[in-house]
């Protein structure tokens, strides 16, 4: 189904105003695998290892290609919490001891390595971003190009227009690229461009460690 409000390929087809509705079938999923469980003796490793391959493998698909409703995910992170330190046969008992935030924290530093799914979701995205980047001549980057980023790339676009909600939820991730991101000097290219220009020294650079490239660039030029 392509239009009206049902799914395609797993994703909602339309997204109106109501984020939170719209995505409302990723909790009923979640929320479903946990009632499964809920007659069954687990123990807490047993619980460690179900949120996190089965409950937080739930969301993954589709925070790689929209940014959910934080409400949505504080209300995820509460079931699996309560599931985390249900007693018993039962999902919803049990004190909890400490919150999702510090069980997310990974495990040397007191925590349970969970995963905070605001922060998961951005990462995700931040991963389309990239491939727009390293993998240039694939058939969505070159799509993306085209509507949005003509004449530059992704790093340097802007929103534009009446953009996309997935272009959108994209370019919301476009920080944590451009944390992530350096510049590398590549070796084949640098000999080149030193031959090309006079150069004598340009068999010798690729020889020369990559942290000290650019300084002798540099000197060079001046």
């Amino acid at each position: 189904m392509v239009l009206g409000t049902g799914k395609y390929l797993g994703l909602p087809s339309m997204i109106g105003r109501d984020r939170k509705a719209t995505f409302a079938y990723i909790k009923d999923r979640v929320w479903q695998k946990i009632n499964s469980w809920s007659g069954k003796c687990l123990s807490k490793a047993g619980r460690e290892v179900m949120i996190k391959s089965v409950l937080q493998a739930i969301p993954s698909y589709v925070m790689s290609i929209f940014q959910l409703p934080t409400t949505l995910l504080d209300s995820i992170e509460k079931m699996m919490n309560s599931f985390c330190w249900g007693n018993g046969k039962s999902a919803q008992r049990g004190i909890h001891w400490m919150s999702w935030e510090k069980l997310s924290a990974p495990k040397i530093h007191g925590g349970m390595s969970f995963k905070d799914l605001a922060a998961f979701n951005l990462a995700m995205l931040g991963k389309q971003g990239w491939k727009f980047i390293t993998e240039p001549d694939s058939l969505v980057a070159r799509i993306f190009k085209i509507r949005y980023f003509p004449s530059g790339s992704y790093l340097t676009a802007v929103v534009g227009h009446n953009p996309s909600y997935v272009w959108r939820n994209i370019m919301r991730a476009r920080f944590v690229v451009r944390g992530g991101a350096r510049w590398r000097i590549d070796t084949v290219q640098l000999y080149l461009f030193l031959m090309n220009h006079g150069c004598q020294m340009g068999m010798l650079l690729v020889a020369i460690p990559q942290e000290h490239i650019l300084s002798i660039i540099l000197l060079l030029i001046a």
